[in-house]
Order: C-alpha cells, then structure tokens, then sequence
C-alpha cells in the first residue's frame, strides 16, 4: 500500500497585475493558511518521503510557509497538470517513497482526487472535494498499489481532507 497526499497553493497574490500567472506569490491570508496547513499535515502522523511540486512562485511560496521539512523535487509538467500529467509525474519521481505528497493547482488536483476513487468508494469526504478543493485543501489517500507504476484510476480510497477553513473559521469564504 502507498500514501498520496495532496496539497493545493495557498490564496495567491493579485497585487501586481504585470506579473505573469507563474510568478504570483502568496498574499497574507495564504501565508496563514500555509502556515496552518503545515502544522496540521505535521500532526496528522503521516510521514511524507517526498514532495513533487509545480515550480509556480505560489506553491514553492506555500511549501516555504508550510515549514514542511520533506524532499522536493519540482517539475514543470505540475505547473498546471491535468490529472494524468501529476499521476506520471509521481509514478516517474517517486522511485521507493511509501509516500508522495503532490503541491500543485488546480483544476489537477481536483480531477485527481475525483480520479483516484472508485464509484463505490465515493462518499461524504468525496462529496466535499467534488464540491470545491479551495486554496491551500490537502487531502490523503490510501492506494491499494505496490509500485508507483501501478498508479491509475480508481485505486485509491479518500481517508482524509482538509481545508484552512476547518482549522480557522477566519479563513472560510464568508471571512473575506
């Protein structure tokens, strides 16, 4: 069995409009829920070998705010990766890693986590991330896989997502 988490950038930066999509940073509500986020994936017990991360100045800032202390290595095939594009990318990365954590955008991480349930397996949690993976949501899975290779469709159960706005309310939608 496997571990695949993953990680969406906190709230990006849309004070300079010149810079490019790529290079937005992180305003100060993302920089909290980053900081959050990290604390909590660190409490959470899971053990993580390896990130593979989009080079967007955005989630390189939310891995900096997170204070997670895991390898890295970024591909810039994550930067806007389609749900296919993020599972080859950790299939080709992730060598002997138990688990994988993948800090990347949307709309790939959503259609990943849809992906990676089965019809059967779908349910509360499920219902939660078809409905919105917002800035900053990290969610977990369990894969019933030996190797990375054998990544695909289907093979994974939904045991775990979260949201800024689950740890802070001050970080919710309604918050501004």
């Amino acid at each position: 069995m496997k571990r695949l988490g993953l990680l969406r950038h906190a709230k990006s930066d849309w004070d300079d409009l010149s810079l490019r999509d790529f290079d937005r940073g992180l305003n100060d509500r993302g920089r909290k829920g980053a900081k959050l986020m990290g604390d909590h994936i660190r409490q959470h017990g899971a053990k993580w070998d390896l990130i593979v991360a989009s080079p967007a100045e955005r989630v390189k800032r939310t891995l900096e705010a997170s204070e997670l202390e895991i390898s890295t290595v970024f591909k810039e095939k994550a930067y806007l990766g389609d749900a296919a594009t993020l599972m080859a990318l950790v299939s080709e990365n992730a060598d002997d890693a138990g688990a994988v954590l993948v800090a990347a955008h949307n709309p790939g991480l959503q259609e990943l986590a849809l992906t990676l349930v089965p019809t059967e397996g779908e349910d509360e949690l499920f219902e939660e991330v078809m409905r919105k993976y917002p800035t900053a949501a990290f969610a977990v899975f369990e894969l019933d896989i030996d190797d990375w290779s054998e990544l695909e469709s289907g093979c994974g159960k939904l045991v775990h997502f979260a949201r800024p706005r689950d740890l802070d309310p001050e970080l919710g939608p309604e918050a501004g």
